[in-house]
């Protein structure tokens, strides 16, 4: 393990992250709130010194390079501090009185979880709420990515860096040079993002509220600057925009590419892309059946909760226009279930992905067909191409790591005597990336009431989901840390 070009590249990394503080801190400026503006300074002040510090202590590992198991340990340890310096904003105001909570908040931020510990969130000073927002647009296509864009010694071994970030079973790259790739994929993060907060501002939204949803929905996060989410807007235009970013932001950004690039044929013939649609459909026309035939819901008004309510929690958005704790036990299941598959490889979607559960289905189809034809060669393809044994393997091995990670960490929450639905919703959700649950962490409510233990744990699932479990996981393997 190479400590000393880890921590050069992480102190790197910090002083970018304090770049990000100031502008909060100027848009706590502009609405007049100095004491707050003056908290964002002092942060950006910890990660300048921090980030010189380890730079300058560390300067001797700038030219040596990052191996494999480095860079497991820089993006785990980089996802973990910028938690900690987002916390201290929160922190340092007053206005969350427990460190628990801010590091909560700001974690729930960074992963695009969107998991709160705010009760009255319209109470927020401006500077803060921008931040909650921000740190999730920052962490939607991942700070090791924009490192990469614009580090030039994070190229040397970017590629297992975007690996060890990225979401998916596998990573293909856009351009000859890694580099490039990281800017490719953040200049249409940064267009699709445009294109939203003019929309949302076209159609009446106020400005600050529309960079704020943005925030949220092209990181697939979750968080609003209002205590009613979405719905607070009342108008159903906003939620359809909302709605089309989230579903685009659950879309692989390899695909994104080559539509803006001129070829949306490769869009349309992806299979992953297929399933993605063909599962949404699916399941907001269950969701929208039960409403109408259970709950009695107009037909046009189940269509529409339903659409954005499958798709917020599909792409784990986990935006809200119904407290939909009160439907019926059959949209409940489908959006519990949902919360484990998640978006597209690629996307800024969590959970298990589209492409890992369509290879299980197809894992499970070649199965059958081998117990019934014991002789028969059976391969199971995407787009086409044949999918290595070597993929198959890690896709089973990652979700049977995903399922007993969830059963572990349900137990403890169940020792503190919360109930089987909030027990097992909140992990879904956080390990999922995904925010609201069911229960008592449902669409209306929030996680403040937990014990700070428990708050913990669930931070750790949002790491762990954000990081696709393997990369925190073999740090705790001791062949990782021999020579």
């Amino acid at each position: 393990m190479r400590f000393q070009a880890v921590f050069y590249f992480l102190g790197r990394l910090l002083l970018i992250i304090c770049i990000f503080l100031f502008i909060p801190a100027f848009v706590s400026l502009y609405y007049g709130e100095k004491e707050i503006a003056r908290h964002f300074l002092q942060t950006a002040g910890i990660a300048l010194g921090l980030g010189f510090l380890l730079a300058f202590l560390c300067r001797h590992g700038k030219d040596q390079g990052l191996a494999v198991r480095d860079g497991f340990l820089l993006v785990t340890l980089t996802w973990l501090s910028i938690s900690f310096l987002g916390a201290l904003p929160f922190y340092f105001s007053g206005f969350m009185r427990f460190f628990a909570d801010a590091f909560f908040e700001s974690v729930s931020g960074f992963t695009t979880t969107g998991a709160s510990v705010v009760a009255n969130i319209e109470a927020m000073p401006q500077g803060l709420l921008f931040w909650r927002n921000f740190t999730q647009w920052i962490g939607g296509m991942g700070i090791i990515v924009l490192s990469i864009a614009i580090l030039p010694q994070l190229s040397v071994g970017g590629m297992q860096l975007m690996k060890n970030e990225m979401p998916g079973p596998t990573f293909e790259q856009l351009k000859p040079r890694i580099k490039q790739t990281a800017m490719s994929l953040w200049k249409i993060y940064v267009l699709l993002s445009a294109m939203e907060i003019v929309a949302l501002y076209y159609l009446g939204m106020p400005l600050f509220d529309s960079v704020l949803h943005m925030f949220g929905t092209m990181a697939t996060g979750g968080f609003s600057p209002r205590n009613a989410s979405v719905v607070a807007y009342q108008s159903s235009a906003i939620e359809m925009v909302i709605c089309l970013f989230m579903f685009l932001a659950g879309v692989n950004f390899v695909l994104h590419y080559a539509v803006i690039h001129g070829n949306p044929k490769k869009m349309l013939r992806d299979t992953e892309w297929r399933f993605y649609v063909g599962l949404t459909v699916v399941c907001l026309c269950i969701v929208a059946g039960d409403l109408f035939f259970q709950l009695h819901y107009p037909v046009l008004k189940s269509l529409r909760l339903a659409v954005f309510q499958v798709v917020s929690i599909t792409t784990t958005t986990g935006f809200v226009t119904a407290d939909f704790d009160v439907w019926g036990p059959i949209s409940k299941s489908v959006l519990f279930l949902l919360m484990f598959v998640g978006g597209c490889a690629g996307s800024t979607g969590g959970g298990l992905k589209q492409i890992r559960v369509l290879l299980l289905f197809k894992r499970a189809k070649q199965a059958i067909v081998q117990h019934v034809f014991p002789k028969a060669i059976v391969s199971v393809k995407v787009n086409k191409s044949v999918i290595p044994e070597s993929v198959l393997l890690g896709v089973s091995s990652f979700f049977l790591i995903y399922i007993v990670i969830y059963a572990i960490c349900v137990m403890p929450l169940l020792a503190f005597h919360l109930d089987v639905t909030t027990a097992t919703s909140a992990v879904a959700a956080c390990l999922g990336n995904v925010g609201p649950g069911l229960g008592l962490v449902g669409a209306t409510q929030n996680y403040a009431f937990l014990p700070g233990v428990v708050k913990m744990i669930l931070c750790a699932c949002m790491i762990l989901g954000r990081l696709e479990i393997f990369t925190v996981l073999v740090l705790f393997f001791p062949a990782t840390w021999r020579r």
